[in-house]
């Protein structure tokens, strides 16, 4: 991932190197090389894959930042909290150029279109949650939302893996849905730690989805329990722009055990991705998988 900035303009590989200090928790490239590692592909490519999808996802996360204006992740800085907003765009767009030619490096030309289908998909959700999510209760929005945001990278990096090793169709589809099981319950995860979580550890306010209008998983079944709340009745009509309003409803979902709810859903989906292992021979990278799953819901940041 240094790499691809060696021959840039100095700025941009101040900027890399400041947002891989960042560090992360590097699950997506984890994924990969698992998955990878017990269908027998080539560990060059692996690494090459891992390296395209981390950095896609720093790029998105660039962008994010930017959109939400938000001032520091993972305790650290955000690049647009130090760089202009025209500065910060261009170095998001060149990760993306740059994860692309990483693809392009695994010499696989399914998977470079399915990175570039993964990437499209991720960008239209965004649009989406943008222009008309914004106070809307709907199972169907959310978990569209949490799959053009989280789940389709995860889903990508699974059945990219597959693909570059000497696996069957059915293989392939088994990991891609592995993915698919395990990010979606990475995002709930995330949602509820919006509302339980250690504000310092999150590092940002707790129900700060819901303060920008996003109804996510653990709101949407405290709506389903309170319909008549008043707090949820002006939702649809922009109430979520009342602060007093929703810090109210914040507080009225964390006593409540929609967070428990949204566990439980977190949970089952896990469950389904474990089932996705049931046909592999045991081995050290099966059980790392395993743990892989399971740690998503154990997770308190």
């Amino acid at each position: 991932m240094r790499a691809q900035a060696d021959e840039s303009h100095p700025d941009l590989r101040a900027a890399l190197e400041h947002l891989l200090a960042a560090g992360g928790k590097r699950i997506r490239p984890t994924l990969g090389l698992l998955v990878g590692n017990i269908l027998g592909a080539p560990l060059e490519k692996l690494v090459t894959l891992g390296a395209a999808v981390e950095l896609l996802h720093t790029a998105t996360l660039v962008h994010d930042d930017l959109i939400d204006g938000a001032l520091l992740r993972r305790g650290m800085a955000t690049l647009n909290a130090r760089w202009s907003p025209p500065a910060t765009v261009l170095t998001g767009d060149y990760l993306f150029a740059r994860a692309a030619k990483l693809a392009a490096e695994t010499d696989h030309l399914p998977l470079m279109k399915l990175f570039s289908e993964t990437l499209a998909v991720i960008v239209n959700g965004e649009l989406t949650q943008m222009f008309t999510s914004r106070g809307l209760i709907s199972r169907d929005n959310y978990y569209k939302r949490i799959y053009a945001k989280t789940a389709s990278l995860f889903e990508m990096t699974s059945r990219a893996a597959a693909m570059v090793s000497p696996a069957s169709e059915e293989t392939i589809e088994s990991m891609r849905d592995f993915g698919y099981q395990i990010g979606v319950a990475f995002q709930i995860v995330d949602d509820i730690l919006d509302f339980t979580g250690d504000q310092n550890a999150v590092g940002k306010p707790l129900g700060s989805d819901l303060l920008n209008g996003l109804v996510t998983l653990p709101a949407i079944y405290y709506a389903e329990a309170n319909p008549n709340d008043a707090d949820i009745l002006s939702l649809p009509n922009g109430g979520w722009t009342n602060n007093d309003n929703m810090t109210r409803l914040v507080d009225n979902i964390r006593a409540s055990n929609a967070a428990q709810q949204a566990m439980l859903e977190a949970e089952q989906n896990v469950d389904r991705a474990l089932s996705r292992l049931d046909a592999m021979e045991p081995c050290a990278e099966r059980e790392a998988l395993e743990n892989l799953a399971k740690y998503i819901v154990d997770r308190k940041v």
